[in-house]
C-alpha cells in the first residue's frame, strides 16, 4: 500500500513503533499530507480498524481518495476537508470515537509546496496567497505584505521567523510598496535578495516566508489549541505523535506535553531522523518527534 504515497513520510519507522497501532483500533492523522503515515497505521490496524484523516489541502485529498476508490481501505479512511485547529468538531461531525493515537506531522507536504500555486515556496514565481485552504475566509499573504505597517511586518519576520534582520527587510518592503503593489513571490524575493544579499547556502528569503506562511494559516495558535483537543479526544493509554519542523512548534509541544499531569511523557529528548533519512529526504533534517501517552 505504500508505495501509493506521494511524498516521503518523515520519521516513519520511529513514527509507526512509538504509535504502536494494534488491529482493530481507531487513529487520527491531523495533517493527512500525502498519507504516508495514514496508510502504514491502517496496515497495523486491520482488519476493521479506522483512520480519520484530515487536511485542509483539497489538491492532498483528491489524490489519496483516487488512489484508495475501490480499495478495501476505502472503507477504513474517512477523509476530512479541515483545519486540526476543529479536531473536536470534527470528531463529533463524524461520530469518530474510542481513539487509540493520534498524529501531527507539521511539515509541508510536497504537493502542497510544488503544485499548489499558493507561493508557499520561494523557489517558484507564484501567487502571494499562502493560505493552507483557499476557501477559508483569511488575509493571504499578499494581503499583509501591502496592508501591514513596516513595524507589523517586522515583527512577524522576527517572532515568526526568528530574522534578526526583520526591520531592514520590512521597511524594503514598505518602500517598493508605496511605489507598485507586490502581488508574486518573484516580486518579494527580490526585495528581499536586495535588502540581503545571500552570504551563506541559506535562502534570505526562507525565514521570511516562514513568518509569512505561520502568519496567514494562524498555525501556532491552532497547533496550541489543537494538542489540548486532541488530549481530551485520546482513550486511556493512548498515544500521540507530534512532529515539528522548528524551535517555534516544537516549544509549544514540549511545553504542552510537560505541563500536563495527566500525560506519560514516553521519549524525554525528541527523536530526530537518522543520516541514512535526511540523505535520502532532505526535508527531514529539522523534524524533531514527541510523543506522550495519556494515563
Amino acid at each position: 500500500m505504500n508505495n501509493i504515497s506521494f511524498h516521503t513520510p518523515v520519521l516513519l519507522k520511529e513514527t509507526i513503533e512509538f504509535l504502536n497501532p494494534q488491529p482493530n483500533k481507531n487513529f487520527i492523522d491531523c495533517t493527512l499530507g500525502g498519507a504516508g503515515h495514514t496508510l502504514s497505521i491502517l496496515e497495523k490496524t486491520a482488519p476493521f480498524g479506522k483512520v480519520l484523516g484530515i487536511d485542509a489541502s483539497d489538491e492532498s485529498l483528491k489524490i489519496i481518495s483516487s488512489h484508495i476508490k475501490g480499495r478495501d481501505l476505502e472503507k477504513r479512511l474517512i477523509l476530512v476537508r479541515d483545519n486540526f485547529v476543529n479536531l473536536k468538531r470534527i470528531v463529533e461531525d463524524n461520530n469518530f470515537h474510542e481513539v487509540g493515537g493520534i498524529l501531527f506531522d507539521l511539515g509541508l507536504s510536497s504537493d502542497l509546496l510544488e503544485s499548489s500555486g499558493r507561493g508557499f515556496s520561494f523557489l517558484r514565481n507564484e501567487k502571494l496567497d499562502m493560505r493552507f485552504d483557499d476557501r477559508a475566509d483569511i488575509p493571504t499573504a499578499a494581503d499583509l505584505i501591502n496592508g501591514l505597517k513596516q513595524e507589523q511586518l517586522a515583527d512577524i519576520f522576527y517572532r515568526y521567523g526568528e530574522e534578526r534582520r526583520s526591520r531592514r527587510i520590512a521597511r524594503a518592503i514598505v518602500s517598493t510598496r508605496q511605489k507598485q503593489k507586490i502581488f508574486t513571490t518573484g516580486e518579494l524575493v527580490e526585495i528581499i535578495k536586495k535588502a540581503l544579499p545571500i552570504r551563506n547556502k541559506i535562502n534570505p528569503a526562507t525565514k521570511v516566508f516562514q513568518a509569512l506562511r505561520i502568519a496567514v494559516n494562524h498555525e501556532l495558535d491552532n497547533l496550541f489549541s489543537a494538542i489540548d483537543q486532541a488530549i481530551d479526544i485520546l482513550n486511556k493509554n493512548g498515544r500521540l505523535a507530534v512532529i515539528s519542523y522548528h524551535s517555534l512548534e516544537d516549544r509549544i509541544v514540549k511545553n504542552k506535553f510537560k505541563n500536563n499531569e495527566s500525560l506519560k511523557i514516553i521519549n524525554k529528548k525528541p527523536i530526530i531522523p537518522s543520516r541514512e533519512e535526511i540523505v535520502i529526504n532532505r526535508r527531514a533534517r529539522s523534524a524533531k518527534l514527541r510523543i506522550i501517552e495519556k494515563i
